[in-house]
């Protein structure tokens, strides 16, 4: 079965940074877009940063350009979410998707993603 594991996730101080992985396995998703996305208390569940399959392309959320950085590791079946700057509200449980099928554009809906993580709980206090 396919399984997506995220890791990394805690408790920080505003203005610090934290690291995100998540481990892909039951698949190999080197030609899939692979992205991140995060709920908050009493909010949708939003977008925040994907990337292609071969890596050469990003795509952020707003509210996140300049602050996040997407990459992945085919090699390892990974990608990682590098998160600087922290904000109270960055605040939220952050999940890790796959798409669907291989080689899709980088502009994915929700429901173009097949493949969800549990999430990993990251807190940003001040």
């Amino acid at each position: 079965q396919v399984q997506l594991v995220e890791s990394g996730g805690g408790l920080v101080q505003a203005g610090d940074s934290l690291s995100l992985s998540c481990a892909a396995s039951g698949r190999t998703f080197s030609t899939y877009v692979m992205g991140w996305f995060r709920q908050g208390p009493r909010k949708e569940r939003e977008f925040v940063a994907a990337i292609t399959w071969s890596g050469a392309g990003t795509r952020y959320a707003d509210s996140v350009k300049g602050r996040f950085t997407i990459s992945r590791d085919n090699a390892k079946n990974a990608v990682y979410l590098q998160m600087n700057s922290l904000k109270l509200e960055d605040t939220a449980v952050y999940f890790c998707a796959v798409g669907r099928r291989e080689y899709q554009l980088l502009y994915l809906t929700p429901g173009e993603y097949g493949y969800w993580g549990q999430g990993t709980q990251v807190t940003v206090s001040s």
